[in-house]
């Protein structure tokens, strides 16, 4: 071997040196990024005609393990789901209260009665007639609080969709642009391990709005698709998927009901967005809290109807009217009631009409107490602590059954328990137990995924994560290979000048 050839390999081991060096400094420096993966460095021997002719350095890349990363990219879309659904119900779990607490409709639905049977002591006493009216008002208060929680919240998803629609667009922009530099470096052996890493973090913020799935490509692309079998675009415009915006009052609905889809080419693909904060959302906003919505406006229709069904129109609408039942869908007329249900004004104005009743009811045979009438008349105070608050709608006939299906303005929506016919009491524990249930789940389930999600990101770390002894220990042997290195080229200038001096 000729000393020019000894000085050319020893000069390619600093520079492969000098690169290795470069790529521990960009580990260490990174060490507390999040999503960063370790950079690796790859070498390989040159020889020609058999004869070593030095080393090769190889573009760094990222050390990923593909399969962990869907493991990882699936289980943020979980996590971030839950933690979308949990705050809205918890939201919702606010007003509601606590069963037995005094201020849940189960609590201030038991007030009333107990407001009821105090006056049925002393109807004539206008002081307890007042105190019915007020017990009233308290629980028309409390359902029409719970139903603009709902209501509130449900806005809140739709606002969140279209605020995320806009990440999303963003991100796979980012992702495009990221593709587009990788595939170009590729085919000129220069390194895209920087590249790469930037990527997989947009991945992972992709990953929490959508539940995904990643294929990467030979030429070093990446081809990304939903769960729902949609492929996402990265390329071709900087913002793909649309969706307008809209307010959700009660009785809008999607499809076809008021609500915009999200839309990709004119083409609506919301239902192949699941998973992840956009997938929650979509839930929250077209299932979830319209059921809810639904089931309250069922416990307030049949609150209303209950009492008139005695003489005494004591809930209705603003303009004084109990709204009516029938369908199709069953709560066709009544969609949203629970929103603006409120003490007749009739009755607000004239509380001795708790005693004296407002309307006749032909099956029962109850007349309303007329003017001047018995200022002792217990008839339809009677009639409603018998019947209004029991499973009885007379002796020996049974209250109709509150509607638990075929709920919400498109007939779609169920309630979470079975349909009753009992005690108003009953169906208010049913409602704030399920909803209470729903949201204990939602919490339960977050505990568990976010575990799961820790023990992922760990494995990751240990993958993938930067390890300071490792680069620490690779730099002092490359720091050994630098002075070997030196000295073969002090050794070849060395003898080099011993070569001039013996020609001169």
């Amino acid at each position: 071997m000729s000393l020019n050839s000894a000085l050319s390999i020893a000069s390619g081991g600093l520079a492969n040196i000098n690169a290795q060096f470069a790529l521990i400094s960009q580990n260490v420096a990174n060490a507390a990024t999040p999503g960063y993966a370790v950079e690796i460095g790859s070498q390989q021997a040159l020889t020609v005609d058999g004869l070593g002719m030095g080393v090769q350095t190889n573009p760094a890349r990222p050390l990923i393990d593909q399969a962990l990363q869907a493991s990882v990219a699936q289980q943020n879309a979980s996590v971030a789901g839950l933690q979308t659904t949990q705050t809205a119900l918890q939201a919702i779990d606010s007003v509601l209260g606590t069963p037995g607490a005094g201020t849940d409709i189960g609590s201030l639905l038991g007030n009333l009665q107990g407001s009821f049977g105090t006056l049925l002591t002393d109807p004539a006493n206008q002081t307890q007639q007042s105190a019915v009216v007020s017990a009233a008002t308290t629980l028309a208060q409390g359902i029409g609080s719970l139903a603009g929680t709902y209501a509130a919240q449900r806005q809140a998803a739709q606002n969140g969709i279209q605020s995320e629609i806009g990440t999303l667009n963003a991100t796979l922009a980012t992702i495009g642009q990221l593709s587009n530099q990788i595939v170009a470096l590729k085919p000129t052996n220069q390194g895209t391990a920087d590249l790469e890493n930037q990527r997989n973090a947009a991945v992972q913020t992709l990953s929490r709005l959508l539940d995904i799935k990643t294929v990467p490509q030979t030429n070093g692309d990446l081809s990304i698709f939903t769960s729902g079998g949609l492929t996402l675009p990265t390329r071709g415009g900087a913002t793909p998927f649309s969706i307008a915006g809209a307010s959700v009052p009660a009785g809008s609905y999607y499809p076809g009901g008021g609500i915009p889809g999200i839309l990709i080419g004119g083409a609506d693909v919301t239902k192949q967005m699941t998973g992840g904060q956009i997938g929650a959302n979509i839930a929250l906003r077209d299932t979830t809290l319209p059921a809810g919505q639904a089931v309250l406006d069922e416990f307030a229709h049949g609150l209303s109807t209950r009492f008139a069904g005695q003489g005494l129109t004591l809930f209705t609408n603003p303009a004084g009217v109990v709204p009516a039942g029938g369908g199709p869908p069953v709560q066709a007329g009544y969609v949203g009631y629970a929103g603006v249900i409120q003490v007749n004004p009739a009755v607000s104005a004239n509380p001795s009409l708790v005693r004296d009743g407002t309307n006749a009811v032909a099956g029962t045979g109850f007349v309303p107490n007329p003017p001047g009438g018995p200022a002792g008349f217990t008839g339809l105070i009677a009639n409603i602590a018998d019947f209004t608050f029991g499973a009885q709608l007379q002796g020996g006939v049974s209250q109709p059954v509150m509607n638990t299906g075929g709920l919400g303005a498109a007939g779609n929506l169920n309630a979470p328990f079975n349909a009753t016919g009992g005690a108003l009491s009953d169906f208010a524990t049913n409602l704030i137990a399920s909803q209470a249930q729903q949201s204990a789940t939602v919490t339960a389930n977050v505990a568990t995924e976010q575990a799961l999600q820790t023990s992922l990101n760990g494995k990751v770390t240990a993958v993938s994560g930067v390890n300071m002894d490792t680069e620490v220990s690779q730099m002092l042997a490359l720091q050994q290979a630098y002075g070997a290195n030196a000295r073969v080229i002090a050794g070849v200038q060395s003898m080099f000048t011993q070569l001039l001096q013996a020609v001169q």
